[in-house]
């Protein structure tokens, strides 16, 4: 039986075209509610990260951990854990790993074994600076997508993503356009673009047309969420966008209602988009 790829998973979850969260896992020690403290680090961290899991599950549209909250403290194996977890009870819901990985060479071919052998993720970011021979280890992964970052949602991003090419083009345009084409080579890429940028979002939407953009910055950081959707929406079908959130879903409270805020966090989410999807129709 042929494994399912990374953008059928995505394909299978955007039946219901509005569902385009998805939510960060950025745990934080000093954040978690105060019973989940008590716990010794791993297991409050696995109790806390499986609970918002199982709470945010129905609205999702993909889970984004990001490895150096796990790694900085020595919870990898929490880590490998959660993703076997969502493996097990939710196997139509995608992980992706947010790793932004860029290396060459036998390097860049450990880190994707990394990502898609060691922790079974079904997509990974990766950072293009050092060209497309670096991604090639990436792309080499049959089913696996390929989160390239293309605007991302920090101020300083403009030093060097808007930083204008000989003939116009903007340096994060060249990247839409070459991992939306020749970088694309398994057919999985997807591009990260800033919910910051919305007038940019709609740019890398016209520039690659069929690839799903990863887009943080909803929630916290203030990313308008309805302009977002206006920008990079794609049809009915094929929504094209994931939204990412991390802190404004894991600490809608500190208090014993956690698992409650965070599911009511994430059904916000899910409501908004479809009142912006109705004022389309």
């Amino acid at each position: 039986m042929a494994q399912t790829t990374f953008l059928e998973s995505l394909r299978e979850r955007w039946r219901d075209p509005a569902r385009l969260l998805c939510v960060g896992l950025d745990p934080e020690p000093e954040r978690l509610p105060r019973s989940v403290r008590r716990l010794p680090l791993a297991e409050g961290v696995w109790v806390f990260c499986r609970e918002v899991i199982e709470a945010c599950a129905p609205c999702v549209c993909a889970f984004k951990p990001q490895i150096a909250h796990f790694a900085a403290l020595g919870l990898e194996g929490v880590l490998e854990r959660l993703i076997t977890h969502v493996k097990l009870n939710h196997p139509d819901v995608p992980v992706i790993l947010d790793a932004k990985r860029g290396d060459i060479g036998s390097t860049a071919r450990h880190y994707a074994r990394e990502a898609f052998e060691r922790y079974g993720a079904d997509a990974v970011t990766v950072n293009p600076y050092l060209g497309g021979d670096s991604l090639e280890p990436f792309f080499a992964w049959p089913g696996k997508g390929v989160f390239v970052l293309c605007r991302t949602s920090n101020p300083g991003s403009a030093e060097l993503q808007a930083l204008e090419l000989a003939g116009g083009e903007r340096l994060f345009e060249r990247v839409a356009r070459l991992a939306a084409g020749p970088w694309n080579t398994n057919g999985q890429a997807g591009l990260v673009v800033g919910a910051t940028w919305p007038q940019e979002v709609a740019q890398v939407r016209r520039l690659a047309p069929g690839v799903p953009l990863l887009v943080p910055g909803i929630g916290a950081q203030g990313g308008d969420l309805a302009a977002t959707v206006r920008a990079g929406w794609c049809r009915p079908e094929f929504p094209g966008l994931i939204l990412n959130s991390s802190r404004a879903i894991l600490y809608a409270s500190e208090g014993e209602d956690w698992q409650d805020a965070a599911a009511a966090a994430a059904q916000s989410v899910h409501a908004a988009v479809r009142a912006v999807l109705a004022d389309r129709a």
